[in-house]
Order: structure tokens, then C-alpha cells, then sequence
């Protein structure tokens, strides 16, 4: 019987222990960023340990950063947390992309751009959507903080290999509907925990087609389904995104094994899960989890159980109500979901000539020094400024309230963000998951609309 994609991976990286018990992975790239790593470093020295692989280790500020005035810090908690991985980089020779840097910007935009990300790899960061990078044939995940500090001694992570499902995708998208789209709709479906113990692989026509970009953005919210790991076969565009970025120096000698990097005919899979996306719809979520939306055409569904009743009532919505009916008042472009170039172009598009509804407060927080500065070369940043949206500086920003950038209380926000929990984005806030696009054109039109009918 032939193997899964995952499955290669994992083996090669299997250095003790038997199939269906806990076995000794070695570690590829160990990503780490100011929120999840100080107490896994101060563990290293109360132990009198030093960093395993710290060529392997690599560091960078994107949770509490401020997107106006960035070496303004003040929120104490925030301000420690930045400093002390600045002087624990500097301590234990940890490469950092510091404050104001050109690669500084969210982790998971940061390990693809610089070519940390390869196919093939094992990845962890201390944050849960490191799947991001799996978009890269890559093993990737989040993990605790007491499993950093093991990465940190031992470079090698005790785990357990999960089960197998395959999410074949196929049809070509309607105009309008995009990565993020097939994302919330699969969630939507099938649930928040659908993928439960198992590694996702999405597969199918759709996926081929799709940019390097795209797919992070199917791969990122894996963990927004249950799963840890989300995973996509390495191909011709995965390649030509990879090489000739700065750490892809090994490219040469390893395309020959990338192109390996694929599930079998025979492979074997615990579960299969089919969608033609050719008849998808632009997807908004109403409620308090990812599960909890709808297509743009479709009204929100009536009470099943306590979770809805709880949910509702935060929102301040109603069932039988549509997106369209929802009261906007932010508009959040940014994120490790969507804050890379192409989600830029894409909303600019739609942006490009208009104004801002007076009714709105929309902001641009480019994921990265790198994008910023690419999308600064096209003269994106105008564009939106033009229309009234904040250009920011790189960094999380308004997806969690860890941060200045908040939503108050009680407004509803249009977030191109992964996560519509409760107090997500500040007390009270009520978020509002959808694509680039969608999130555009409402900040223009102060509402939800079709945006089938405004991208041409």
C-alpha cells in the first residue's frame, strides 16, 4: 500500500518510538515570537540548558506590536514580553527579525517570505496557526509552551501521528469567491472539530490552481476545523514561490526530493471529504466560532441549541436575518489569514475610486515589513488611504486584543482575520469572518454586500 504525503514526512522524521504510540520527531524550524517563548527560555536556564539548534531557531515580534508609532509601547505587560525576547535572542544567538527590520511581520508570513518555509520540513511555533506553513508540503504546527522549551533542549518533539483525511476540492471559483471562502465553507459544514485527530490534506484541481498564497490561506485555518496539521503538495508553484529566497540556499540540492512529496494513487485514507466549489458562494460568518456561518445569500439559521442562544445573543442578531442586515462599523484587512500581498491587490481593486462609508473605521495592517513595502512599490497604500482606510504598520494587529488595535464594544467588524470567539478583538467585540474582498466592499458600501456583482 502506497503512503500519504503526510505520512513521507512524518517517517523521515520519526527518531524512536513505534506507529500508534508517542515517537520522538526530529524538528526542522523552530519559530518563535514574543508571547509563548520567555517562560520556555527561562526554563532553559533554570536548568542550566542551552539552545540545542539555535541556527535551527528563529525569532520575531508580531502579537503585542503596535501598528501606529511601533517603538511606542505602552502597555507594560507588552513591552516586557517584546524586550525580554530581544534580550533572550541576543543571549542565547537566536536570529531575530526585530522591530522596525525588513523581515519583521507576523511568524507565519515571515517563515514563507524568507524562505524559512520549505517542503518537506517539520515546523513549530508556539502559536496554533502554524498549519499556515503545511500549505508547503511541510509538517507543520502549533504547540504549548512547555513544548517549546523541549524543541528549545532537545530540538525533537514527543508526538503522537494522527489519522489521515483527504479533502478533495475540484470546480473552478466563481468570480468573487476566493480561498477564504472554501475555508469557511468547509468549517460551516462540517464543523469546528471535523478534523479532529486527524492531518488535513486538501487536494484537487481547485487547490492546483491556486497561488502560494491561497493555499496558506486554506492551510492557516486548518486548526479553525480541529485539526493541528493541514497540508498541500508541493508542486511547480510551490517551487517557484521557494527559490531564490534568502534562507532557500539548499535549493538546488533538495527540489529533487520535494518532488517526491506527494500521497501515493494507493495511499490510504481514514476519511474522505469531497466539494465542488464551482457553485460557492462569498461566505460570512454571524455567529461566536467559525462554524457558525453562512453564504452571503442564504439568512441565518434558526436556534438549535444553548450555543446558538449564547451566540445570538452576543452578536445582537437574529435568525431569519441576512449579512446584508448587519450594522458594520469596523473594517479589519490584516492577519496571518489574509494580509499578504495578493489580499491587498485584490482589495484595492474594489477600493480603487471610492470612499469609505462615513458609518466605517477601516484599517490595512500589511502582514509584514516585506509586504508593506511591496505593496507601497504598487502604490496600494495611496489607494487606500485615498479612500479613507488607516495604513498601518506590520504586525497582528486587530485579529486578537492583545494589542492597541481593538474593536469596541458591541460594534461589528468585517475581519479578513481566522477567529469570531468572544471578545476576540477587544470586549464585547463582534467579529465577523470573510474574504478581502468582502471585507473591501463593505467599508465602502457601510454594509455586507454581494461582491459577485462588484468584482468584474
Amino acid at each position: 500500500m502506497g503512503r500519504t504525503l503526510f505520512d513521507k514526512v512524518w517517517n523521515k522524521h520519526v527518531l524512536h518510538g513505534n506507529e500508534g504510540e508517542p515517537q520522538l520527531l526530529y524538528i526542522d524550524l523552530h519559530l518563535i515570537h514574543e508571547v509563548t517563548s520567555p517562560q520556555a527560555f527561562e526554563g532553559l536556564r533554570i536548568q542550566n540548558r542551552s539552545l540545542r539548534r539555535p541556527d535551527l531557531t528563529f525569532a520575531t515580534l508580531d502579537h503585542n506590536v503596535p501598528t501606529i508609532d511601533i517603538f511606542n509601547i505602552k502597555d507594560e505587560i507588552a513591552n516586557k514580553q517584546i524586550t525580554t525576547l530581544q534580550k533572550n535572542a541576543k543571549d542565547f544567538g537566536v536570529h531575530i527579525f526585530d522591530m522596525g527590520s525588513d523581515e519583521q511581520g507576523i511568524v507565519h508570513m515571515v517563515g514563507p517570505e524568507t524562505g524559512l518555509t520549505q517542503p518537506g520540513k517539520t515546523i513549530v511555533c508556539g502559536d496554533s496557526h502554524t498549519a499556515t506553513h503545511g500549505a508547503f508540503g511541510a509538517i507543520a504546527f502549533g504547540i504549548g509552551t512547555s513544548e517549546v522549551e523541549h524543541v528549545f533542549a532537545a530540538q525533537t518533539l514527543w508526538q503522537t501521528k494522527p489519522k489521515n483525511l483527504k479533502i478533495d476540492i475540484n470546480g473552478k471559483l466563481p468570480t468573487g469567491v476566493y480561498a477564504k471562502d472554501i475555508i469557511l465553507y468547509l468549517i460551516n459544514q462540517y464543523g469546528v472539530d471535523f478534523g479532529t485527530g486527524y492531518a488535513l490534506e486538501f487536494t484537487g484541481e481547485t487547490i492546483k490552481s491556486l497561488s502560494m498564497e491561497a493555499r496558506m490561506t486554506i492551510c492557516n485555518m486548518a486548526i479553525e476545523a480541529g485539526a493541528k496539521y493541514g497540508m498541500m503538495q508541493p508542486d511547480k508553484t510551490t517551487f517557484e514561490y521557494v527559490k531564490g529566497r534568502p534562507y532557500a540556499t539548499n535549493f538546488d540540492q533538495s527540489i529533487d526530493w520535494w518532488q517526491t512529496l506527494y500521497s501515493d494513487e494507493d495511499a490510504y485514507f481514514d476519511k474522505v471529504i469531497e466539494l465542488d466549489v464551482s457553485n460557492l458562494e462569498p461566505q460570512v460568518t454571524w455567529g461566536t466560532n467559525p462554524e457558525m456561518g453562512v453564504n452571503f445569500s442564504s439568512p441565518f439559521p434558526e436556534i438549535k441549541d444553548s450555543n446558538d442562544e449564547r451566540a445570538y445573543n452576543y452578536m445582537g442578531l437574529k435568525p431569519g436575518q441576512k449579512a446584508e442586515d448587519i450594522e458594520l462599523g469596523y473594517v479589519f484587512l490584516g492577519s496571518c489569514t489574509n494580509a499578504r500581498l495578493s489580499d491587498l491587490v485584490e482589495a484595492s481593486h474594489i477600493v480603487k475610486g471610492n470612499k469609505v462609508h462615513p458609518n466605517i473605521t477601516a484599517i490595512v495592517v500589511p502582514g509584514s515589513r516585506t509586504v508593506k513595502k511591496e505593496a507601497e512599490a504598487l502604490g496600494l497604500d495611496v489607494i487606500f488611504k485615498e479612500a479613507g482606510f488607516e495604513w498601518r504598520e506590520p504586525g497582528c494587529s486587530m485579529c486578537l486584543g492583545m494589542n492597541p488595535d481593538q474593536v469596541p464594544e458591541g460594534v461589528h467588524c468585517a475581519s479578513t482575520s481566522n477567529r469570531n470567539f468572544e471578545g476576540r478583538q477587544g470586549k464585547g467585540a463582534r467579529t465577523h469572518l470573510v474574504s478581502p474582498a468582502m471585507a473591501a466592499a463593505a467599508a465602502i458600501n457601510g454594509k455586507f454586500v454581494d461582491v459577485r456583482k462588484v468584482v468584474v
